[in-house]
């Protein structure tokens, strides 16, 4: 994987990804989305259109999960009723927002020709992403990235600690996908801005 960058010609985002890489993005994606989907998060099914347009039924207090405390904070942190209210109204379109850019890096992937089970070694996937898209996929690094990091229990200034870890360690394994998406991130802001 070379990064991403803008291609002359069509203006669009391009990478390249190794198969076990497109797989390796496309599982924390379906990870991100399956944890976003919890039911007890999502307002109630209704089949009326204005019932469901008009349903803030959403959750008002915070996830008990930490990886989603962190993509979704409270917004009033001494109001309890004003954060209640504001999490009531806003969680369950945020979800279908971090929802959507998630499966927009699902959807790039298999379109790029990633197959739904990864057999064959040595295959690699040009991708290229429309600045749209581009914009999604880089929410959604940003939320995978806030996942990884609550899950690993990452802090400003402990590279030391990470980097002292063996190579065989899952815990430096993991430490690594998370820079790994970080340099994602960082070189499809590159491409962006360019």
């Amino acid at each position: 994987m070379s990064g991403f960058a803008r291609h002359r010609r069509s203006g669009n985002i391009i990478a390249e990804f190794a198969g076990f890489e497109a797989e390796l993005l496309r599982s924390l994606a379906s990870q991100l989305v399956e944890l976003l989907r919890n039911e007890e998060a999502m307002p109630s099914d209704t089949t009326d259109p204005f019932e469901a347009l008009m349903d803030f039924s959403g959750p008002t207090s915070a996830p008990d999960d930490p990886v989603l405390a962190r993509l979704f904070p409270t917004a009033y942190a001494d109001d309890e009723e004003a954060a209640a209210e504001f999490r009531r109204f806003t969680e369950g379109s945020l979800r279908d927002g971090k929802s959507l850019a998630a499966g927009a890096i699902i959807d790039g992937l298999e379109q790029a020709g990633l197959p739904p089970e990864l057999t064959e070694e040595g295959l690699h996937f040009d991708v290229e992403l429309d600045e749209t898209t581009a914009d999604a996929w880089l929410r959604s690094f940003t939320d995978l990235r806030l996942a990884l990091a609550t899950r690993l229990g990452v802090e400003d200034g402990d590279e030391d600690y990470w980097h002292s870890l063996p190579d065989d360690d899952p815990e430096a394994q993991a430490h690594d996908i998370y820079e790994w998406v970080g340099y994602l991130q960082e070189t499809l802001v590159e491409a962006l801005m360019s």
